[in-house]
Parts: structure tokens; C-alpha cells; sequence
């Protein structure tokens, strides 16, 4: 059983805002939560990711591994440099 008077207070309708707007209610130990990002608005959830490719890395990668053209190791070991 829970000591009595040690846990801090519930809300369990506590309200999140989101750039002033409630974004919705959740349970929490504070009445009200402000935040900057929640999954309405980051890119990840919404579609708007953008990948953004500096200096060939993915490429690169994909050639190391043996993914994309030409590349990856052969069976006899480790690749010369």
C-alpha cells in the first residue's frame, strides 16, 4: 500500500498547450503542460520529414554495406583501403 502524504498530486484531466492552443489531456502531476512539440505538429508524424543528404553519406553507406551499386565486401574478407 502507498504511505499517505508522500506522492505528489494527480490531474488526471491535465491540459497541454501547444504555441497557446490545448493540444489535448493527459494525466499528469501538473495541472497544465506547455510545450514546444507534440505530434500534431513534428515533421516525423505529420510527413513533412525531410532527409537531408550532406557530403554523399547515404550513399557511401550504401556502398559499404554492399546496398547499392558496385559495392560491399567480398567473401574473402575485408576490403583493401
Amino acid at each position: 500500500m502507498a504511505k499517505p502524504e508522500i506522492h505528489p498530486e494527480w490531474y488526471p484531466e491535465a491540459k497541454v498547450y501547444c504555441n497557446g492552443q490545448l493540444v489535448m489531456t493527459v494525466g499528469s502531476t501538473k495541472p497544465e503542460l506547455h510545450v514546444d512539440v507534440w505530434s500534431g505538429n513534428h515533421p516525423f508524424y505529420t510527413g513533412t520529414q525531410k532527409i537531408i543528404d550532406t557530403e554523399g553519406r547515404v550513399e557511401r553507406f550504401l556502398r559499404k554495406y554492399g546496398m547499392g551499386e558496385g559495392g560491399g565486401q567480398s567473401k574473402g574478407g575485408r576490403r583493401k583501403k
